[in-house]
């Protein structure tokens, strides 16, 4: 009887979106998890963003008028998101997990109010990262969460787990729930599929094996009790479909193949309709299949062509669809920068509801609570119609967490504006909205954060918007012009150890180990650059292979040399520069046993060096006399790095033993500090900062995972003060600090980028400032004394960056307004490096000393904080004027002034009377923006009203019209009353219905949605010349009326 049956999605077809109907200008990023990175409610959508730890949160409807979306950012972990979910019943309730191993629970606001700045709810800590969540369908307050091998039900309200399932044979990829709650299944790495009852036992009630790949695979229940759906891959690497029945799980019912794409399927069901999207992860394309359950089957309906690659896809909630439109599936593609709604509509003659396509759904009031689903109840959420005529679903709030109050500042947005009506001209916030990519972790005993960081819609400044942020967060990295490069670089020695630079630099010249027998060195001019020749380089010939070198502070033209053979070489080198190859050093230092790893000039005595080797000591030489003065103990293994403090007195050390140490070489050899250090084994760089006070360090964590620990100096017991989670790259990042500023420039050999930040001893301790990326890696990257800046151009930091053939400067610079003023809070005055405070026999006698300063202000340049603030001029409005005019006067003077408004160049701009130093700097600028974008519509839309105005005029002229007042004002505005009435579809004049129609018409013939600037004149003029009738009207029934009292 049902052989012949046809479906009727079979002619559902997707719809991609215009542009202007996308949610633009986003960051989207992609964590390496399980998880969709993409979940919707009924009212808002949760995006991963590109900044680990944080969630990008956008309304899923547009508000107002112009329906704009307000993308707003939660800081939700101190690590990587992995996955989260919105409750089925709570639209505002969003659980988060985390590579930090928590599980958090966040109470959302109405769009446009303030974000939450804490969780309301912290489970955890796993043994391992979160890898998935899943609300149940039935019972408020119980969620299934999945790290390693482990599989965990809790219940929020007790923060509890319920029960925790079998351990699995590996990597729990999916879990989730039947729709009736009672059941659970998982798809493991070990290839298999398990369907569990967790309240009857923990050991799965049926297994099998689902795909013979170990790929990502994940699962879907069906609207039958009984069937599932499984993705995967074959043993060839394709990728498929499977449904089974619980009831026969031995073998599946129907097996679709798709192709050897390597993205995993992300499959998007909707139980009601049995329709299937099957999203892969970096693909373009959308797959569209229909479950069918009388014949068991996956039946093909259609596919889709995506604009971009497919980064996650999620469904919107079937309570949210169009139905009048016949909408029966939404699906939401997250790429890098868009959110993109594709609808899935069955075309119907009828604009009405069709109960065939839209049956009884879920609602939203949940049938039980934690405790009575657990001791047995399986009674299910009540359903409700989708008809609007019939829809009237209770709204149901979590007593979870309470609801947030609103506030009572009216909301300011300063983050993303999407407007649907036209993407293009929205600005997306910069990389540094935030304080750091992963949110610090403040640290006493602990190096978890259950803190978050919550944007503020309802302040004003970025400041109180997302907490403190560095006046430096608009920093830009340029490589400055080729003609300043040293090209031609040949044989460099690219497998320095990790504790070496690679290179070091001065401000006048460049040394750069060689690949080549016998430990050689090339000494390069930095005023000499370009092409170097084809020839050999004279170089410097140091005999052991280069293990570190550096460049004396106090001497521009020596440099020291560490060697494999455990001496330390001293090399002078001629004031212009290296001409010939040079054999002999200055003086050779001996004493260590084994080879030497890092060298370090003293900051303020002259002639002192300290030096650290594999025989676990660190030596403090007197270059003078050219013998050891000092030698530092009690390191228990290799020592990765040490660093001066800034006054010379003090020495810090970070140790592959997992310590960090801090010395007075003068005091005692053993440590005075002592503290924990990062956990990785991998390397770590150690470095002052926050002027002596406070040390940061650069390492890795127990799962290779880049990071910075930020100590205080006096209290190394203690811990760190703060942990900061980078990225997960094989090379240690090599910090260069900038004590006049605060701010510190990270990079590793090998990277493309340098991530910039502003370091504060107290929190949020650091603050993230826009990153410096490069198309291709770099072998080294050295700071150049402050000196080489080129303050004018409101340069704070240049740098040298060392490729693989080729040597070029990188610029920082800040964007500034004024920069013909001297930029003072950026440029405080710098310590004068390169003069010696102590000679190193003063500095062993027990002698400290204060570096001189220097004032980096140009001649000629006055500070901006001594500027004179300039308040723009303000014009009075032209209605003033038109008062005691007639009405053709006022009339053709509006006209006039509405032109000259919008077609004046010499309109002076905001930002002639902005500050150089402001708080809301980066508002300035897209008031700036927005302001120029303003003027060059508004000269195309002048220019389109002066010759419409010209051509209705004369077409006026030609056809005229009885009465002499209604004749003159067609004659003035060249329309007659007809053909206004015709263009605004307005029969009877009436003010109200003139000004609705008039709103919608300018509004739907705006360029951004098809229309253009002579279809927007005709309707202003039409507006106009029925106003004008109106007043006519209004002046003959007064005159009647006189004349009938006379």
């Amino acid at each position: 009887m049902h052989r012949f049956k046809v479906s009727k999605f079979r002619h559902t077809e997707a719809r991609p979106p215009r542009r202007e109907a996308w949610i633009s200008d986003i960051r989207a990023g992609t964590a390496p998890s399980c998880g969709n990175h993409i979940k919707s409610s009924c009212s808002l959508i949760a995006f991963n963003s590109d900044l680990p730890g944080v969630l990008g949160i956008v309304p899923l409807e547009g508000q107002g008028e112009e329906k704009r979306r307000v993308v707003t950012h939660l800081g939700c972990h101190s690590d990587l998101v992995t996955d989260f979910d919105f409750s089925p019943f709570d639209d505002f309730l969003l659980a988060t997990g985390s590579t930090d191993r928590t599980v958090k629970l966040w109470r959302l606001p109405a769009p446009g109010q303030p974000l939450p700045t804490a969780p309301g709810v912290v489970l955890g800590p796993e043994a391992l990262q979160v890898e998935t969540l899943q609300f149940h369908p039935t019972a408020d307050g119980v969620l299934i969460s999945t790290a390693g091998r482990g599989v965990k039900i809790w219940d929020v309200a007790r923060q509890q787990p319920l029960t925790e399932l079998a351990a699995h044979g590996d990597l729990v990829q999916s879990a989730a729930w039947s729709r009736d709650g009672a059941l659970l299944g998982t798809a493991c790495k070990d290839k298999q599929l398990r369907v569990f009852d967790p309240r009857a036992k923990i050991e799965p009630s049926q297994s099998t094996q689902a795909h013979e790949n170990c790929r990502a695979s994940q699962l879907v229940w069906t609207g039958i009790q009984e069937h599932l759906i499984s993705t995967g891959s074959s043993q060839m690497r394709e990728r498929e479909v499977k449904l089974w029945d619980t009831r026969q799980l031995s073998s599946a019912l129907d097996t679709v193949t798709l192709d050897t794409s390597p993205g995993p399927l992300i499959p998007l069901l909707d139980p009601d309709s049995g329709l299937l999207v099957l999203a892969g992860k970096g693909e373009s394309q959308l797959f569209c299949y229909e479950v069918a359950t009388l014949q068991p089957a996956l039946k093909p309906v259609n596919q889709c062509i995506l604009e971009g690659a497919l980064r996650g896809a999620a469904l919107v909630p079937r309570l949210a669809l169009a139905v009048l439109d016949c909408e029966v599936l939404r699906v939401l593609q997250l790429s890098d920068t868009a959110i993109v709604p594709i609808s899935y509509h069955v075309p119907r003659k009828a604009v009405e509801f069709h109960e065939d396509l839209f049956p009884d759904t879920a609602g939203c009031v949940p049938a039980s609570e934690p405790q009575a689903w657990w001791a047995g109840s399986n009674q299910q959420v009540q359903r409700v119609s989708l008809n609007p005529a019939r829809r009237s679903h209770p709204s149901f709030t979590s007593p979870l967490l309470p609801p947030l109050d609103s506030p009572t500042v009216p909301a300011r947005p300063l983050e993303t504006m999407v407007e649907d009506t036209d993407p293009s001209e929205g600005f997306s916030s910069p990389p540094s909205s935030l304080a750091s990519p992963s949110t610090p972790c403040s640290l006493a005993p602990s190096r978890s954060s259950t803190s978050g960081i919550g944007s503020s819609p309802s302040q004003r400044s970025l400041q109180s918007l997302l907490g403190p942020s560095s006046k430096f967060r608009h920093a830009q990295g340029t490589v400055l012009h080729r003609d300043s490069h040293i090209t031609n670089l040949k044989g460099l020695n690219l497998t320095t150890p990790g504790e070496s630079d690679g290179f070091c630099a001065n401000g006048q010249r460049v040394a750069v180990p060689l690949l080549s027998s016998g430990g050689q060195v090339a000494v390069l001019e930095l005023q000499r650059p370009g092409r170097l020749p084809d020839t050999a380089l004279p170089t410097l010939q140091n005999g052991a292979a280069v293990t570190d070198l550096a460049w004396d502070p106090f001497d521009p033209y020596r440099l020291a040399v560490a060697g494999e053979d455990a001496r330390i070489r001293l090399w002078r080198v001629p004031p212009g520069g290296l001409e010939e190859v040079l054999t002999t050093p200055e003086a050779v230092l001996t004493g260590h046993m084994e080879k030497i790893y890092s060298l370090r000039f003293h900051p303020l005595a002259s002639d002192v060096l300290a030096s650290s080797s594999y025989d676990l000591t660190v030596r403090i030489w007197d270059l003078q006399a050219g013998m050891e003065r000092l030698r530092l103990q009690g390191h228990q293994d290799q020592i990765f790095a040490l660093a001066w403090s800034p006054s010379g007195q003090q020495l810090a050390t970070v140790c592959k033993d997992g310590h960090v140490r801090v010395y007075e070489p003068r005091s005692s050899p053993e440590p005075l500090e002592e503290g924990p250090g990062p956990e990785g084994v991998r390397g770590a760089r150690v470095v002052w900062v926050c002027d002596g006070r406070c040390l940061l360090v650069s390492g890795f964590d127990s799962r290779s995972e880049r990071q910075l620990l930020l100590y205080s100096a006096n209290t190394l017991a203690g811990g760190p003060l703060a942990v900061l989670g980078l990225d997960v790259a094989p090379s240690t990042l090599l910090p260069s600090y900038d004590p006049d500023t605060g701010l510190v420039l990270l990079t590793g050999k090998g990277d493309t980028r340098v991530f910039l930040y502003e370091l504060l001893p107290e929190a949020p301790f650091f603050l993230e400032c826009n990153s410096f990326t490069s198309p291709d890696p770099h072998k080294g990257f050295v700071l150049l004394p402050k000196t080489e800046c080129d303050v004018r151009e409101v340069e704070f930091a240049r740098c040298l960056r060392l490729r693989q053939t080729s040597l070029e400067p990188v610029a920082f610079r800040l964007p500034r307004v004024r920069k013909e003023f001297f930029q003072d809070d950026v440029f405080p005055d710098t310590a004068m490096r390169w003069e010696p405070v102590l000679s190193a026999k003063a500095w062993l006698g027990g002698a400290n000393g204060q570096p001189q300063l220097l004032c980096l202000q140009p001649s000629g340049m006055t500070p901006v904080s001594q500027a004179p603030r300039e308040a723009p001029a303000r014009r009075a409005p032209s209605t003033l004027y038109l008062e005691e005019k007639s009405d053709q006067q006022k009339k053709e003077e509006l006209l006039t002034a509405m032109v000259a408004k919008l077609g004046n160049r010499e309109d002076p701009l905001p930002q002639d009377a902005f500050e150089g130093v402001d708080e809301d700097e980066w508002a300035k600028y897209l008031a700036q923006i927005i302001v120029m974008s303003v003027q060059v519509v508004g000269r195309a839309f002048a220019r389109a009203l002066r010759q419409e105005f010209a051509a209705s005029r004369a077409a006026a002229d030609a056809r005229g019209r009885a009465g002499h007042q209604s004749a003159a004002a067609s004659n003035l505005s060249g329309l007659s009353l007809q053909e206004a009435q015709q263009i605004l579809n307005v029969a009877k004049l009436s003010p109200e219905d003139i000004q609705k129609n008039y709103e919608h018409l300018f509004k739907v013939n705006d360029k951004s949605v098809g229309g253009s600037f002579y279809l927007q004149s005709k309707v202003v003029r039409a507006k106009e010349r029925l106003e004008e009738e109106l007043k006519i009207q209004a002046q003959e029934d007064r005159e009647k009326e006189q004349a009938s009292r006379t």
